[in-house]
């Protein structure tokens, strides 16, 4: 996500270093480097020159050319016109006052409209909601079949009426399903084009006109760059859209969709699709964003992500395992599946302050070792894995064989469970505690 953007505007901050003092000279060269980052990130020129004149005006002011330590003020001023750019705070989706809440998506064809329909309600079912998804899609080969399998993947029921209904009658007659049977959110599925076309914007008026949707969000693929702003610019001068959804911000994208579409239509990103997995969602914070894309890390949403993934029943039972010293592989395991469902380990590196996109860039991160620690373990008998102690060479062969793996990947695993109960021991100990800052421990993850 901004690698591109991230190493150019890193490259750029490098002519303010070393400098105790700035002139506006200085300014002016370092705003030109800037500048030619943003549009190489596919940022629209309008919004990149109207950037450009918010941070220079600032940085001439008396705040940096006076200050002690300029760089960093140039960053700071960065840091707070891209939040502003981005909507400067989170947009969150508007709860109708009287259920149920229908939000309407729409879109262009590839999108990722129909999945991010599902993940949206998806994310409201774990926040205690009712959500309703509701198939207007009739067009596309397949479309309703592919949102049932979404619903069916999350257990969230789909109104359908095939493929041979007006979608302006299925859209009107599942929200009223929806207020029959008590449910308080209804996502609609609405069909997409290849461009946008008079019969389309004509169809989806229609339907915003009969379900009156407190949300029209827009799905825009971020891959598409420049594209995605103007998709977006006539989305809402026809149907005046509340808000976006930025999908595929995972790929090899250079993001500069995400820094165009607020200033270009007025309304913000609410959620960004950060991957293929029905959970790869989050809601769309303008403030982190930036600090992502100055490699200062995100550590609040590195923080969510650790409290989704944390059960706090089983890090009881840790917690009196590690103090009675009978932390086994089963719960070493347990610890990596944890971890896993906070998403890839370059997102959670990436969130990470100083772990800036130009530092991953050649970091080599093996995504199949938790892949091949869950197969190892799986293959051991319940009692080696709870005496780890007793597998021999003809176990050990037997293990390697049972999980596709070789015995010196068993014995790696072995010795890097090894390692990380004698440092819990350590912690479970508080006279060893004591000592523990004033010795250096390796940890033995890795």
């Amino acid at each position: 996500m901004f690698q591109g953007l991230s190493e150019k505007l890193e490259n750029a901050f490098k002519k303010f270093k070393n400098k105790g003092k700035l002139t506006e000279a200085d300014i002016k060269a370092g705003m030109r480097e800037i500048k030619l980052a943003l549009l190489e990130a596919d940022v629209n020129f309008k919004v990149v020159k109207d950037f450009i004149n918010s941070v220079s005006e600032r940085a001439v002011g008396a705040e940096v050319l006076e200050s002690l330590l300029p760089a960093q003020q140039i960053v700071k001023i960065v840091n707070e016109e891209l939040t502003a750019l981005m909507g400067g705070t989170q947009a969150k989706l508007t709860i109708a006052s009287k259920p149920p809440t229908v939000v309407m998506m729409v879109g262009l064809q590839g999108a990722g409209k129909t999945t991010h329909a599902g993940k949206l309600a998806g994310m409201y079912k774990k926040q205690g909601k009712h959500p309703l998804l509701v198939a207007c899609d009739v067009y596309r080969p397949a479309a309703i079949k592919q949102l049932e399998i979404v619903g069916e993947k999350l257990d969230i029921p789909v109104f359908t009426m095939g493929d041979k209904v007006s979608p302006v009658k299925i859209a009107e007659e599942g929200v009223k399903f929806a207020n029959q049977k008590g449910y308080d959110m209804v996502f609609i599925d609405t069909a997409g084009r290849l461009h946008v076309d008079e019969e389309l914007m004509k169809e989806l008026q229609n339907i915003k006109e009969k379900v009156e949707p407190a949300e029209i969000l827009l799905t825009i693929d971020a891959m598409i760059g420049q594209d995605a702003v103007n998709v977006a610019k006539t989305f809402n001068e026809l149907l005046d859209i509340t808000g976006v959804i930025l999908t595929k911000l995972d790929g090899d994208t250079r993001g500069g969709a995400a820094l165009s579409v607020k200033h270009v239509t007025g309304k913000p990103i609410k959620f960004i699709g950060t991957g293929e997995k029905l959970d790869a969602i989050e809601p769309f914070h303008p403030e982190r964003m930036a600090s992502r894309i100055l490699g200062m890390g995100d550590v609040l949403s590195l923080i969510e992500k650790a409290e989704q993934a944390y059960d706090e029943k089983k890090a009881a039972e840790l917690e009196k395992k590690i103090r009675e010293q009978t932390f086994t592989l089963d719960d070493y395991l347990d610890q990596f599946e944890q971890l896993k469902s906070m998403g890839s380990l370059e997102q959670i590196m990436g969130m990470m302050p100083g772990m800036n996109a130009g530092a991953l860039k050649d970091a080599k991160i093996d995504e199949r070792m938790l892949a091949r620690t869950e197969a190892i373990i799986k293959s051991m008998t319940p009692y080696e894995r709870q005496k780890p102690e007793i597998l021999g060479a003809s176990r050990k062969k037997r293990i390697a064989a049972g999980s596709g793996t070789t015995v010196e990947e068993v014995n790696k695993l072995l010795k890097q469970f090894d390692q990380t109960r004698k440092l819990m021991k350590q912690f479970s100990n508080p006279k060893q505690m004591s000592r523990f800052g004033k010795k250096k421990m390796k940890i033995p993850f890795n």
